[in-house]
């Protein structure tokens, strides 16, 4: 299958200064590509570079098979949705949507049927006469989806669409643009710095940090064997636990010392197979650390740990505790009798471990 983007070695400069370095990413028609990673990580300037609002230093950027490197924005047969959304305030939300129809010589029958459509689609059709000083941020990002989709591109360009509402008004429209790939089957790329909403939409990730894609994979991929210490830290929350230790070998699998806070280091058999070097980083996340007696199976393992600090959080219940000089959260069932300053054995699902290398950071296993 030929991808509908593909992206070879761009690099984006100014002056100076490397802004995106040897990026290299291909999705094929209806994926939802998520470009994710903290503020000035580069993933919306690679979305202007995709759109052709900026122009590459180097590499070529590939379009349905064209290159588009010297092609201008208008005949990339993109549609972009803006973090402001960028309305024309004079004008009725119907205009609005139909308002590119129009300057591209479109009838007048073909607008009036793709806003019918559209207006359906995202349940604005009580607003269509009004102007966009009379919308909620919520109805203004909805026209501004709208005036995209009655384009029927070739890709579907969103930059941070939902960073201006609040939190429960990004949730429901999280989902509304879910069910609009789901349903439209388009290709689109997504740039936001909520791995939560990264996690949510995307049939593939980007994480980006500094310029530099540091992992490329589905969801369940990056949550699950992140690449690297920076992957591990950045995607899921609460974050990975990321946790100081030693191994050995021991028979057939490898022994783990995590040193506590006092007394003996804490020590678990590990299956894994490979050689480690001595020093490690453990990453554990929250939810493969349960109350014994909650978790079982050959590669599970428990250990007394004291509990610093205890957070209900509804169905869950979230314990501190600090291990190999770190604080590890485990993520426990809401009717825990967990209390701070009491000990309690918690079971560590080993089979679930990722091991990085302290001075590079990276995946050993």
């Amino acid at each position: 299958m030929t991808p509908i983007l593909d992206i070879q070695s761009l690099s984006k400069n100014y002056g100076a200064v490397e802004i995106l370095k040897e990026v290299n990413v291909a999705i094929n028609p209806g994926d939802f590509l998520v470009l994710v990673g903290p503020s000035g990580c580069g993933k919306s300037t690679l979305l202007n570079c995709i759109a052709g609002l900026e122009p590459i230093s180097g590499g070529s950027i590939r379009i349905g098979g064209r290159d588009m490197t010297q092609v201008s924005p208008k005949d990339r047969d993109i549609a972009m949705v803006f973090q402001s959304y960028a309305l024309y305030p004079t004008m009725t939300v119907a205009k609005n949507i139909t308002f590119g129809m129009k300057v591209r010589g479109i009838d007048a029958a073909t607008q009036a049927r793709k806003l019918a459509e559209v207006a359906q689609q995202l349940q604005i059709e009580p607003l269509l006469d009004r102007r966009p000083g009379q919308l909620s941020g919520g109805q203004r990002q909805r026209v501004a989806m709208g005036r995209a989709l009655v384009r029927d591109p070739k890709l579907f360009l969103f930059d941070e669409p939902l960073s201006n509402l609040d939190a429960k008004l990004r949730v429901s429209m999280r989902s509304e643009i879910k069910k609009l790939h789901q349903n439209l089957g388009a290709t689109m790329v997504y740039v936001t710095h909520d791995q939560i909403e990264a996690m949510t939409l995307a049939t593939k990730i980007v994480v980006m940090k500094g310029g530099v894609v540091q992992q490329i994979g589905t969801p369940a991929e990056i949550y699950n064997h992140p690449a690297n210490l920076f992957v591990a830290d950045f995607m899921g929350s609460p974050a990975m636990n990321l946790i100081p230790a030693r191994t050995q070998r021991a028979g057939s699998g490898i022994q783990i010392e995590i040193a506590r806070p006092e007394g003996a280091p804490m020590v678990l058999q590990s299956p894994h197979s490979q050689d480690l070097p001595e020093d490690v980083i453990l990453g554990l996340r929250p939810e493969d650390i349960a109350e014994a007696g909650f978790r079982s199976g050959a590669s599970v393992q428990a250990a007394q740990c004291r509990i610093d600090l205890v957070e209900p959080a509804g169905a869950d219940t979230y314990v501190v505790s600090e291990l190999g000089g770190k604080q590890v959260t485990a993520r426990l069932h809401a009717e825990t009798k967990a209390q701070p300053g009491t000990l309690l054995d918690l079971a560590f699902d080993l089979g679930k471990v990722s091991f990085f290398a302290p001075d590079t950071g990276e995946r050993l296993n």
